[in-house]
């Protein structure tokens, strides 16, 4: 049976006023869901046959009350019901409903009317009951005018401090607190630092506004080598700019969602990968204990949030494991940056994680050139065989040599 859904936007007034329209729908309805702070703001209106389902987490069983239900089910939600709404979330839940919106303003659109600024040119990102992720490439990709939903995690304090953190301090943010409730309102502006010492009241939104014309960080594409912090001074002990940025290329990262880096030193190739593609989710493994706090020193000083770094051997990870973990997903890119040695083993399992249409890079040097006795054979013969056997698509080798350093292949397969 399809089932059908009418959604209502309202604001957080203490007294709601719904429109003529509205009211008839509240009438000639008996089931009512929405939060426990919607049944407080409608509890008045609803008639006296009314069954109220309370929306609570785990969703499911909300979901699971809708499903033993034939009736039309009224919800009353926040806002704009279709922004980052529970219309989105019933729509993906039930696909097949029926569903009419009746919405109000959006928490974002009422602290743009009391900042009096226009808003259409926006950009939006809810960190409500969601990662950082879209917050940071947003930051990443420097847009002048942020609208931010919070949550009880991703508080303003939180997000000011984050900003900080990563050096993204060209913008002012203003605060909005029960937008739409004449007795609780509250709006403030300051600086990031200020917002940083603060502490605000739920519900509450934020819009960031750059103070500069340019509010993205005018980082080079291409870092410089000697600017990152090396791993104890050793300038070999990093993928040169030039090599990096043909090895981005090589991991085709324009198109990709998904990209691990397995042995990152510095963590050059990551940050390089995410300043240049926001959008990527980047899961980066390094043996070295020091590791740790140098992708913290180098992903701060490069204003680039959100890579997942994981200190540990990866051919010892639990993958399985990890894959159940926020924000790490499923690689359709790796890049094999160290392998101690034990090349064959980490193409084999880098290879079962990788998705379909997926590539695997990995730049290796000329046997003479290597010192390492573990590593001294010819690891392009050992990649290349390794993938043929894994029914791999080989790419024909770049070749590049980068001043006085040794020649450097940049190797490439592709998963059918």
């Amino acid at each position: 049976m399809c089932k059908s859904f009418i959604i209502i936007g309202i604001s957080d007034a203490e007294e709601i006023h719904l429109t003529e329209e509205t009211l008839r729908v509240v009438e000639q309805h008996h089931l009512f869901s929405g939060g426990m702070r919607h049944h407080q703001l409608v509890s008045h209106l609803l008639p006296s046959d009314a069954i109220w389902i309370d929306i609570t987490v785990p969703l499911q069983k909300v979901f699971d009350q809708y499903q033993s239900l034939s009736d039309t089910i009224v919800v009353f939600a926040s806002g704009d019901p279709l922004f980052f709404g529970f219309a989105n979330t019933i729509q993906r839940v039930f696909p097949a409903a029926e569903i009419q919106v009746y919405p109000t303003f959006h928490s974002l659109q009422l602290l743009a009317h009391r900042m009096v600024v226009p808003y259409h040119d926006m950009h939006h990102v809810s960190l409500t009951g969601r990662s950082w992720h879209a917050f940071d490439a947003a930051l990443i990709q420097g847009y002048p005018m942020i609208g931010v939903l919070t949550d009880g995690v991703h508080t303003p304090a939180a997000i000011a401090q984050r900003m900080i953190d990563y050096g993204y301090v060209g913008y002012r943010m203003t605060v909005g607190e029960h937008l739409g409730n004449e007795q609780e309102e509250r709006v403030t502006t300051g600086s990031l630092q200020e917002i940083a010492a603060q502490s605000f009241a739920k519900p509450n939104c934020v819009i960031l506004r750059a103070e500069e014309h340019n509010s993205k960080r005018m980082i080079p594409m291409g870092i410089p080598d000697a600017d990152f912090e090396l791993l104890d001074g050793r300038e070999k002990m990093i993928t040169k700019a030039p090599i990096r940025l043909l090895t981005i290329a090589a991991l085709e990262l324009h198109d990709k969602q998904s990209f691990w880096d397995i042995g990152f030193c510095t963590g050059s190739v990551s940050i390089e990968a995410l300043r240049l593609f926001p959008q990527l989710h980047i899961t980066a493994f390094e043996v070295r204990e020091e590791g740790g706090s140098l992708m913290d020193k180098n992903s701060k000083r490069f204003g680039a949030p959100g890579i997942k770094t994981v200190i540990r051997d990866f051919l010892k990870e639990d993958i399985d494991k990890l894959l159940t973990e926020a924000d790490v997903f499923p690689p359709d890119a790796i890049f094999i940056g160290g392998h101690g040695g034990q090349l064959k083993e980490m193409v084999e399992k880098a290879v079962h994680y990788l998705t379909p249409g997926g590539v695997l890079v990995y730049n290796c040097v000329l046997p003479e050139s290597v010192t390492d006795e573990r590593i001294r054979k010819d690891s392009r013969q050992i990649f290349e065989d390794t993938a043929k056997c894994l029914g791999m698509e080989l790419y024909t080798p770049q070749c590049v040599t980068i001043n006085d350093y040794h020649p450097i292949q940049i190797l490439k397969c592709r998963k059918p």
